[in-house]
């Protein structure tokens, strides 16, 4: 038998902040009810930024135009021993398709100020939620053309 190859779980977020508040979502995991940042797993073949901007219309309804990059996280989840490797990006929201039907598992998008974030973190869908809102918080922007994709 071949050994096995680790890999990580390479994923994408969006950091929107408007009007004071957070876009964030409600979804619906193996656990109950969690929020996260309008994120998910990047696709055979799809640049990062693609990836940013489909998600978080399948996820919000928002079309979303990435402007930098906040941050690149490592994380371990502890209770199923899968690794992640995030990257949260910020941008602007550009118009809202509003019959859009969400991806499935996904309650719907909210807006939560910082205090609301913090307070609901026992409903996080991991620590990055957080720590995301944080680093936007603290002016971390990173220029896209960090990122290198190459076809």
């Amino acid at each position: 038998m071949p050994p096995m190859i680790w890999k990580p779980n390479v994923t994408v977020a969006a950091v929107v902040f408007r009007d004071g508040k957070f876009l964030l979502v409600e979804e619906e995991t193996e656990t109950g009810l969690a929020f996260n940042q309008p994120a998910g797993h990047l696709e055979q073949g799809e640049a990062l930024v693609d990836a940013v901007i489909r998600e978080t219309l399948e996820e919000t309804a928002y079309h979303f135009k990435p402007t930098h990059l906040v941050g690149v996280y490592h994380w371990r989840h502890p209770a199923k021993d899968v690794t992640y490797l995030r990257f949260a990006f910020t941008g602007e929201l550009r118009g809202y398709d509003a019959g859009r039907q969400l991806d499935d598992g996904i309650v719907g998008a909210c807006w939560l100020t910082l205090d609301e974030v913090r307070a609901t973190q026992a409903r996080h869908r991991s620590p990055l939620i957080l720590r995301c809102c944080e680093d936007w918080l603290a002016g971390k922007r990173h220029p896209l053309d960090l990122l290198v994709h190459y076809d």
